[in-house]
């Protein structure tokens, strides 16, 4: 107790002659800008001209229209950067990530949550028409399952979070208060940037797995040209492993996957990582005239707003894909659960793959 009245005191006494030095510091400057007219007035606009003996307001609308487009100027600070007082690009981002994005993808979540509704409405549940057997196959082994749900996984988590940034700030501080919402979007932050790599990894895997069985044949025309047999009953066209609705499906996410990573790379290393501007010269090639000089300000601009949209495209997209795969099918999600399907479902929905299949294993066995 006796040190600690010593120290207040000290304290007080520095914090008083900062105080007073200040205050004579201030006095003496104000007493500067006076004197350089000889005028306490001075400092009022005269004439429409800046006070202080400066240049006047003549050369004031070139000088804000040179800062306004950007024009660097010079610093003698390290980074170029620096020497731009106003990126204008910004307001520009700032713009379309609130304005179109944002409205066309409330619309296109909307959308295609509405479609399905009606689309079950109308068709129902699609059932195994044979009814269930007493038999399964197995459609995927534990390889191939730990990959799709190490990326829907994934996914499921970066899609929300990713949702979150885009639009929570609208409502949820309303719904569950201003600091809840900090705290869950701060921890959802954290989860979205380090997620991202198990995602990544889930793709990669994903790929190098199924590639194969994606590749487009003519079996996937005659199944596109019948819809697939989901728009009606006791028609149900023959397909291989992977039908062509689920090739569309696989190379939307495997190149729309690829994409979305390279900006979420270019958002966890910003100003590391540029892409737009050589991919920018790349489709100039094809006469498009967009700039190939980005600064890096703007490839993170650009990078952020690519990010968006993806995000939204293959969400909506694997909104539709969760559908099929679970109250849309009768037996679908099994192949994802514990990797056997019912041997009914698989002939009417896979009907090429299982004779494979079966001829396979007929041959295998045939061979002990």
């Amino acid at each position: 107790m006796r040190g600690l009245i010593p120290a207040i005191l000290i304290l007080a006494g520095v914090y008083g002659a900062i105080s007073v030095g200040g205050g004579l510091w201030l006095t003496d400057r104000e007493a500067v800008a006076q004197s350089a007219t000889g005028d306490p007035a001075a400092g009022v606009v005269v004439d429409g001209q800046v006070p202080g003996n400066t240049l006047g307001n003549s050369s004031d609308a070139e000088l804000w229209r040179a800062i306004r487009q950007g024009v660097e100027g010079n610093i003698s600070s390290p980074g170029a950067q620096g020497g731009v007082l106003i990126q204008s690009e910004g307001e520009n981002w700032r713009a379309v990530r609130n304005g179109p994005v944002s409205k066309y993808g409330v619309w296109g979540l909307l959308g295609v949550i509405a479609i399905l509704a009606v689309f079950f409405a109308v068709r129902g549940r699609i059932t195994i028409e044979a009814g269930r057997s007493s038999q399964t196959i197995q459609r995927f082994n534990a390889l191939e399952r730990f990959s799709h749900w190490l990326m829907a996984g994934s996914f499921i988590v970066l899609a929300v979070t990713g949702l979150n940034m885009l639009y929570g700030r609208y409502f949820l501080p309303d719904v569950i208060g201003k600091e809840a919402f900090a705290i869950i979007t701060s921890w959802g932050k954290y989860g979205h940037n380090y997620l991202a790599f198990a995602f990544m990894a889930g793709l990669l895997l994903s790929f190098v797995l199924w590639v194969v069985h994606n590749i487009p044949n003519k079996t996937d025309l005659n199944w596109l040209l019948k819809g697939g047999g989901l728009f009606s009953k006791h028609s149900h066209p023959p397909a291989e492993k992977f039908n062509a609705g689920q090739k569309i499906l696989f190379w939307l996410v495997t190149l729309g996957g690829f994409s979305i990573s390279l900006s979420g790379l270019g958002l966890l290393f910003p100003f590391e990582i540029p892409m737009f501007a050589k991919t920018f010269a790349f489709l100039n090639i094809f006469g498009f005239g967009l700039p190939e000089q980005l600064t890096m300000m703007q490839e993170v601009q650009l990078a952020q707003l690519w990010h968006t949209v993806m995000g939204l495209v293959l969400t909506i997209v694997i909104v539709g894909h969760i559908y099929i795969g679970s109250v849309g099918m009768e037996g679908a999600f099994d192949a994802m659960g514990d990797g056997e399907v019912d041997l009914n479902w698989a002939k009417e929905h896979h009907e090429l793959w299982v004779k494979k299949t079966l001829s396979s294993q007929a041959s295998s066995d045939g061979s002990k």
